[in-house]
């Protein structure tokens, strides 16, 4: 177990500011001075009191300020090598991100295919709370977006950051984005080990990685691929600046698709419109639970609520002196 921070750039921001605050106070502030008659005589007969407290409520409040700085870091302990026993399978979930994505299968339904297929994949990952999932995103290449993980809210996010052009989208390397999910997969323990690919195009050659490679690839590592084919027969609809929305053509390998998927044990799912996608992932989502030990890429704990106490603390001890032993002194 380790201590980490969330965000530790806020200390490059925050710790200089606070030492630059604490200077000017130290060297650049003068406290009021009143100056009686007196005075001198009362100091020599040591009849004066030193403002000591003063110094104390200064380190206290600094002690405060300096935890507040550690608190908006977001302290986390981190077990990076902690090991759990899980129901479920290791899941990569591949999903296209070129051009023909942004088409819309059902204009009244308000979201385009990379959209529903974001949404649905999120809602996925919520109900997978035992299983370790990474993500793959491809167009005209293929990147390894998350490795397998069980931080869901990470998942999550990463799943909504997914846009049209975050990779080259003209065109679909169906082929490479199934090899980078096998890649991920190909050194996993799990008993079960699923890919679920969806696209709305077929394979733009000419590709790194043929799909019957790829195919062959899962078939060595005993890896599951439900593949999933979103988009009708009839095209989808594009919304023109000029002309509105016109209704375009895209066609899906649904031989290929279904070769791949019946070759490696899995199935081939055909999504008309945003509604059957949502009923595609709960079949999914009812796949077979297997025990076993699985290495956890990182696991968090929280360690908000220990450190809040002590800062608490620190500025309750603050305004107990200030108010109640040393007021008016």
């Amino acid at each position: 177990m380790i201590l980490q921070f969330a965000y530790p750039t806020v200390f490059y921001v925050f710790i200089p500011l606070l030492i630059f605050i604490t200077f000017i106070r130290l060297f650049f502030y003068k406290n009021p001075t009143y100056v009686y008659p007196l005075s001198g005589l009362m100091a020599k007969n040591k009849l004066t009191k030193k403002a000591w407290h003063k110094k104390l409520f200064f380190l206290l409040r600094f002690m405060t300020l300096l935890g507040l700085i550690f608190l908006i870091a977001r302290p986390r302990w981190v077990d990076e090598n902690s090991k759990v026993n899980v129901e479920g399978v290791d899941i990569v979930i591949a999903i296209d991100a070129s051009e023909s994505m942004q088409v819309f299968d059902d204009p009244k339904y308000g979201l385009s295919r990379i959209d529903v297929a974001k949404e649905e994949a999120i809602k996925f990952i919520e109900k997978r709370t035992d299983d370790p999932i990474g993500i793959v995103v491809f167009g005209q290449e293929a990147i390894s977006l998350c490795p397998l993980t069980m931080d869901k809210v990470m998942l999550k996010n990463m799943v909504g950051e997914i846009e049209i052009g975050m990779i080259n989208p003209h065109g679909t390397w169906l082929g490479t984005g199934l090899a980078t999910a096998v890649n991920r997969l190909r050194k996993s323990t799990a008993k079960s080990k699923v890919i679920i690919l969806l696209t709305d195009g077929e394979p733009t050659p000419p590709e790194k990685i043929d799909p019957e490679i790829a195919m062959g690839m899962a078939q060595k590592f005993g890896i599951k691929v439900y593949t999933i084919g979103i988009g009708n027969e009839n095209g989808g609809f594009f919304k023109h600046p000029v002309f509105g929305w016109t209704r375009v053509e895209f066609r899906i390998n649904v031989s290929l698709l279904k070769k791949i998927a019946e070759s490696t044990g899995g199935l081939f799912f055909r999504a008309n419109n945003p509604r059957e996608l949502k009923g595609i992932y709960s079949k999914i989502d009812a796949l077979e639970k297997t025990k076993y030990e699985t290495t956890v890429y990182h696991n968090y704990y929280e360690a908000f609520a220990t450190y809040i106490w002590i800062i608490l603390l620190l500025l309750g001890l603050e305004f107990s002196l200030r108010f109640f032993k040393f007021y008016g002194i």
